[in-house]
C-alpha cells in the first residue's frame, strides 16, 4: 500500500466522521468540517510542492 492510498482512506473516514447527521454532534457547528478543510488544504500545499 503506498502512502497516497492510506492518505485517501483516512480522508474519506475523515468526511464521513464530520458530518452531523447524530445526535451528540449536532451542536458542534462548523468546528469539524473546518478543521478537515484546514487538513486538506495543508495536504494539497505538500502534495503539490512535492513532498509527499
Amino acid at each position: 500500500m503506498s502512502l497516497g492510498t492510506i492518505l485517501l482512506v483516512i480522508i474519506l473516514l475523515m468526511v464521513i466522521g464530520v458530518f452531523p447527521v447524530w445526535p451528540h454532534s449536532l451542536s458542534w457547528g462548523y468546528g469539524p468540517s473546518g478543521g478537515l478543510g484546514l487538513l486538506l488544504i495543508i495536504l494539497l500545499v505538500l502534495v503539490f510542492s512535492g513532498r509527499i
